[in-house]
């Protein structure tokens, strides 16, 4: 799955929100502080991470890769 940026950058609780693989940025946040998402290859539990084009996240085994 692709997202592309509207602006310079989305926040990894935005993204997964966008991606649809979590309901409501409450979900975002607690599977993001379990450490179950990775940003590119590695944990990340920070949901206001910015990310930025050619990021690639990874979530439930599902990838998402952030264009411009």
């Amino acid at each position: 799955m692709q997202i592309h940026l509207r602006e310079e950058f989305i926040k990894l609780g935005q993204a997964l929100k966008a991606a649809d693989l979590v309901e409501d940025g409450v979900e975002a946040k607690v599977v993001i502080q379990n450490g179950e998402v990775f940003v590119n290859g590695e944990v990340d539990t920070r949901r206001g991470r910015k990310l930025y084009d050619g990021d690639i996240v990874e979530y439930n085994g599902e990838t998402i890769e952030i264009l411009k």
